[in-house]
């Protein structure tokens, strides 16, 4: 009996940490979503659907979860293509480039997101110098810019997100069998054919694990998205944030946090089940 109950008291500590930090806060986010709100009275105790109600009926509060699961596919995917390419070309490099160019890509994670996300503002506005590149160009005959749209926000994710999904997919290629490569070359396949159809499969199982986690900071970034996209083209996280700061109505920015936290937890599930069903076999053994 004591063998079965020391797991449980050596993670004690850990759980009542985790209780503390992170438990009780989401159960008082649930419990506020049901209070009621009035204008000249603030928050009032209460279990009411009224907030869930407004977030469901509203055409506006859809627009902001079709926006941001749209880019959050988007980025994923984005990130799915470069971070793949990076990581194959990375464990293709001999030292010292491979442990130099490493850390170029994962250096932006030394970095504060919000001073990386304050350079793209530099580069996207109507004087930066993408604008000015264009016209430069030709390309444009009026200064262009990336600030407050949908484009400049998922270029902005896709940096901040990128070394991530590098190094899921990294981590997949180490366990690749170089003679299954060089034996492809061998039968007489070109090199494009053994990327696609000889590593792309044996490293399926870290991109789609790359893009789980990429997909769920993604749709819950904040820093980012209030930064290039602004008040105009708000995401769930930015709405909840005006919602707890500006208008002071605690009660609908907790709504529209559980919704995002419900929504992100199905998708999340619902993807790793499949990950586990088909490649469950890959990650055991």
């Amino acid at each position: 009996m004591q063998a079965r109950a020391n797991p449980w008291l050596l993670s004690t500590p850990a759980l009542v940490v985790y209780s503390v930090f992170l438990i009780v806060p989401l159960l008082m986010v649930f419990v506020i979503s049901f209070y009621d709100f009035k204008f000249m009275g603030g928050m009032q105790p209460a279990f009411i659907w009224k907030n869930y109600i407004q977030v469901f009926s509203d055409h506006y509060y859809h627009q902001i979860f079709l926006r941001t699961y749209v880019v959050a596919i988007l980025v994923t995917l984005a990130c799915a293509v470069l971070g793949t390419f990076e990581a194959y070309v990375l464990s293709r490099m001999r030292n010292p480039w491979k442990g130099l160019f490493l850390m170029i890509v994962l250096g932006p994670l030394l970095t504060s997101v919000v001073v990386r996300t304050l350079g793209w503002a530099l580069l996207f506005g109507s004087t930066g110098l993408i604008s000015k590149t264009l016209m430069a160009l030709g390309l444009a005959s009026r200064p262009v810019s990336l600030m407050y749209t949908d484009l400049g926000m998922g270029i902005a994710l896709t940096h901040v997100l990128v070394p991530f999904m590098v190094i899921s997919v990294w981590a997949s290629l180490q366990r690749i069998n170089p003679a299954t490569e060089a034996a492809a070359l061998s039968l007489g396949a070109g090199q494009l054919t053994v990327i696609w159809r000889v590593i792309v499969p044996q490293i399926m199982p870290g991109i789609l694990s790359g893009s789980i986690m990429v997909f769920a900071m993604a749709a819950s970034a904040f820093a980012t998205p209030a930064i290039i996209a602004g008040r105009r083209l708000q995401t769930v996280a930015t709405a909840a944030y005006d919602e707890f700061l500006n208008t002071l109505n605690w009660p609908l920015g907790a709504a529209l946090a559980v919704l995002l936290l419900i929504s992100m937890v199905i998708v999340l599930l619902a993807a790793n089940r499949m990950v586990e069903r088909r490649y469950g076999a890959i990650f055991n053994g």
